[in-house]
């Protein structure tokens, strides 16, 4: 479990936050402590929250970031039922010293894995601060013993588990697809192995970005390229796509050619035959009486499933994408009984009618298919040129925004 600090000088911004979740679905109050209770039971509105907060910050005088929002992220593997979510909450707050603080719970469901945001205030009833003393130090301590205590997954390295922590998939009407494409590429390139730019871009495309191959001549020289799209969740392809040149060179086609046969080395073909995922594709065949309930079985496991079928509804391909292990396995590379053949006999017979799929669609995840000639009329070196990439700013942006305007708003008042 990661747990993730913010402090606020809004407490307004840290509750509307959430709300909104809440109001899109995607989130719901699953515990209050300390907070202004309904006699009929119902959920806090969200004035009824603020006021909850407020006394407290009434009597503030000297913090200048009184608002505490903590975020805790069991790995996605882990589903912890809102009982033990409400309970780890309460341990959490009580071990970081704010057991008798006033603070909400939401359960937050808009990510692959559920998690929960706590907001509270750093100050008691008298206005004095709640110690903050090496608080990150003792939330990691916290979080490994809870790990613990409630059987979750035991986290040994919180860098790179915080780096998938807010890998979401793309989403072209959030904008900024540039940063959005480099974020994911950096995360998934720097995690998971896969050994063909095939399986590359099944792991792609779990998270709504496809790749394509492309090549051309430019003043007699031959090049290769990539270009990356953002996708629906059909899998077609949304707005203008993005030269590899533009997002950083480790997404270029040479880089991703070694990354492939780094990765090609380091994982034998004999651990793979020995790995659990095997066996789990072995059992969800076995449990499943059509493609639907097979995708369902493994993504149970945390196993994504991406299917590759030609324009008459033939499988021609299968990739798993095991996100527990950080792998990329095409069916072929487990055996036989994997086979793309295997699954066409399977799961295709009566089909090719009943799930259309366009031709777009249709090779979403296999670059070798949507590999064509281009011709830019633009320099060669500007196609493989380097763009540093910034580090992610997710983290609570709308508290960043929220605090840049409130900072310009007092210097205007100053002036």
């Amino acid at each position: 479990m990661v747990a993730k600090i913010t402090y606020g000088s809004s407490v307004y911004g840290a509750v509307s936050y959430n709300h909104l979740k809440v109001e899109e679905g995607t989130a719901g109050i699953i515990h209050t402590h300390n907070m202004v209770s309904n006699i009929n039971g119902e959920p806090l509105s969200f004035s009824q929250v603020l006021r909850s907060f407020e006394d407290y910050l009434l009597a503030n005088n000297r913090t200048k970031t009184p608002v505490a929002h903590f975020s805790l992220n069991p790995a996605p593997e882990d589903k912890p039922d809102e009982d033990s979510l409400r309970a780890l909450a309460a341990e959490y707050m009580d071990k970081m010293g704010y057991g008798d603080q006033p603070y909400i719970v939401y359960k937050h469901t808009d990510t692959d894995r559920e998690h929960i945001h706590i907001v509270s205030v750093r100050v008691d009833e008298t206005g004095k601060k709640i110690s903050d003393s090496y608080d990150y130090i003792r939330s990691m301590s916290v979080c490994r013993e809870l790990e613990q205590k409630y059987g979750l997954r035991q986290i040994t390295d919180e860098p790179k588990e915080d780096s998938r922590l807010y890998l979401k998939k793309a989403d072209y009407a959030r904008g900024d697809i540039k940063r959005q494409i480099s974020n994911i590429l950096k995360t998934l390139t720097k995690d998971y192995k896969f050994q063909s730019f095939g399986e590359f871009n099944a792991l792609l495309s779990c998270y709504n970005i496809h790749s394509k191959i492309v090549k051309g001549e430019e003043e007699g020289n031959l090049y290769h390229g990539i270009i990356y799209s953002v996708t629906n969740s059909k899998g077609e392809l949304i707005g203008n796509a993005v030269k590899s040149s533009r997002i950083g060179k480790s997404f270029g086609y040479d880089a991703l050619g070694e990354l492939i046969n780094r990765d090609t080395k380091k994982v034998k073909p004999e651990e793979i035959q020995s790995s659990k995922i095997k066996s789990f594709v072995s059992s969800a065949l076995q449990a499943s009486q059509n493609r639907e309930q097979f995708i369902l079985e493994l993504k149970k496991r945390n196993i994504d499933t991406v299917f590759r079928q030609n324009d008459s509804g033939r499988i021609y391909g299968v990739t798993f994408v095991d996100h527990n292990n950080r792998l990329v396995v095409n069916g072929s590379r487990l055996g036989k009984d994997f086979s793309a053949n295997v699954f066409n006999e399977r799961f295709s017979r009566g089909q090719q009618q009943k799930e259309p799929v366009s031709k777009e669609a249709a090779t979403a995840i296999n670059p070798g298919d949507t590999t064509f000639t281009y011709t830019p009329a633009i320099p060669l070196d500007e196609i493989f040129g380097v763009f540093h990439i910034r580090e992610d700013a997710n983290r609570e942006e709308y508290f960043i925004k929220k605090k840049k305007k409130k900072k310009k708003k007092q210097r205007r008042r100053n002036i």
